[in-house]
C-alpha cells in the first residue's frame, strides 16, 4: 500500500501493493550503525575536549540561484588534537518548492595556526535528508528522504575561555536532490572535562553506585513536515536505561495529538549516545530506532490507518535543578513513507532512580 498525504484540503489515494516497513528497517539500520560508530569513538579513545557549535546564515542553491536562510547545529567529539568525530543538524532553509534539513556524521581533520589561537579544519561525511516538496499529483505536498554526503571547511578562533568563534561553509551533494552551499557564522563552547573525571564516571558506573533509571513526562507541539507545517499538541512519557557510561536505551510512549490531517500515538524503541558534564548536571544525547503507530485516523475522513513501523531520530539535552530532578528538553523527527513525517518538540521533568 502506498498513501500520499496533503494538506488541508488534500485526499489519502491508496494504490494496491502490499504494505512494507522494509524501508524504515533499513533507516533504522543506518540510525544504529551511526550510533554505534560515535559510541565506539567516544569510549575507545582517550578523553579530549568536546564541542558544541549553533551557526546560521545563508543558502544557496547552485543550480538555479535561488537562495534562503540556513542554520546549523553540531557536536564534536575531539579525537587527539587533530581530529574529531561531529554530529550535525542542518536545516537548509525555503527555498522554492523545498522545504530540506538533515542530519550528518562529520569525519574532521583540524590544523592549529597562531599559538593554537586559529584553527582551520575540513570534514566530510555522510547526510541524510528531509525534503518537503510540492505532490507530483498537482495536490498536497510530498515527504522526499534520501542519502547524500557533506563537505565543510570552518575557521574558528580559540578564546582564553570555553568559547570559540566560528566562520562555516558547507556544500551538500545530494545524489537525488538538489545540491547547495551554505556559508555560516556562530558561536560554540567547550565541554570538556578532565580524563580523572570521567574515569571517576566509569568506575561509578561499574560499582552501581550512579542510579541507572529516570521516568519523564512530556508536553509539547507537533509540527506536520507540510507545506502549511500543521501543528497539535503533543504528550509523552519516557523510560530511560542507562546500560553503559555513554549509552542509553529509551521506552516511549509518544502523543502526537489531533492535527488537521492525522491524529497518531505510539510507542518508540531507541538507543542512544550520550554525554554528561558540569559534574553530570547537564546530558547532551542523540538517538535514533524505531516508532510503532498503535492509533492513527485520517482526521478529515475519519478512518484508519494502519502502519507497521516508523523511523525516529531525536536530539536531547538535560539539566539536574535539584536532584534527582531535571528538566529535559526534546526534539524528535518521525519518519514515514507516508508522507506525514513530523517534528516533536517536547519539554519535561525527569525523576532518576
Amino acid at each position: 500500500m502506498r498513501i500520499s498525504a496533503g494538506y488541508a484540503e488534500s485526499i489519502f489515494t491508496t494504490d494496491s501493493g502490499p504494505i512494507s516497513g522494509i524501508k524504515f528497517y533499513r533507516t533504522a539500520t543506518y540510525i544504529r550503525t551511526a550510533l554505534v560508530l560515535l559510541m565506539f569513538f567516544c569510549v575507545s579513545t582517550p578523553v579530549r575536549a568536546q564541542e558544541i557549535y549553533l551557526l546560521g546564515g545563508i543558502l544557496q542553491n547552485p543550480g538555479n540561484g535561488e537562495s534562503s536562510y540556513s542554520w546549523q547545529l553540531e557536536y564534536i567529539e575531539m579525537l587527539g588534537k587533530n581530529f574529531g568525530l561531529g554530529v550535525t543538524y542542518l536545516n537548509e532553509g525555503h527555498v522554492p518548492n523545498h522545504h530540506r534539513d538533515g542530519n550528518g556524521l562529520h569525519l574532521w581533520a583540524r590544523t592549529w595556526l597562531l599559538d593554537r589561537r586559529l584553527s582551520l579544519a575540513a570534514g566530510i561525511g555522510p547526510y541524510y535528508y528531509y525534503d518537503t516538496v510540492p505532490a507530483t499529483s498537482g495536490k498536497g505536498y510530498e515527504n522526499n528522504h534520501g542519502f547524500g554526503a557533506i563537505f565543510s571547511t570552518a575557521v574558528t578562533w580559540h578564546t582564553d575561555s570555553r568559547w570559540l568563534f566560528q566562520l562555516r561553509a558547507n556544500w551538500v551533494e545530494n545524489f537525488d536532490n538538489f545540491d547547495s552551499f551554505s556559508a555560516l557564522a556562530g558561536i560554540g563552547y567547550q565541554l570538556g572535562e578532565p580524563a580523572a573525571t570521567e574515569t571517576e564516571k566509569e568506575s561509578s558506573f561499574l560499582s552501581g553506585e550512579k542510579a541507572r533509571n529516570k521516568i519523564t513526562l512530556y508536553a509539547g507541539q507537533t509540527i506536520v513536515n507540510s507545506l502549511n507545517s500543521q501543528k497539535s499538541v503533543a504528550l509523552a512519557a519516557e523510560y530511560r536505561r542507562r546500560i553503559h557510561p555513554y549509552v542509553d536505551w529509551t521506552g516511549t510512549w509518544l502523543y502526537e495529538g489531533d492535527n488537521r490531517l492525522t491524529r497518531r500515538n505510539g510507542l518508540a524503541s531507541q538507543l542512544w549516545a550520550v554525554r554528561d558534564f558540569l559534574n553530570d548536571r547537564l546530558s547532551l544525547g542523540i538517538g535514533g530506532g524505531a516508532y510503532f503507530p498503535i492509533d492513527e485516523r485520517n482526521v478529515l475522513h475519519k478512518s484508519s490507518i494502519f502502519r507497521t513501523v516508523c523511523g525516529i531520530i531525536t536530539l536531547t539535552s538535560s539539566y539536574t535543578i535539584l536532584s534527582p530532578w531535571d528538566v529535559r528538553v526534546s526534539w524528535n523527527r518521525v519518519i514515514t513513507d507516508y508522507n506525514h513525517d513530523t517534528d516533536v518538540i517536547l519539554g519535561g521533568i525527569g525523576y532518576r532512580f
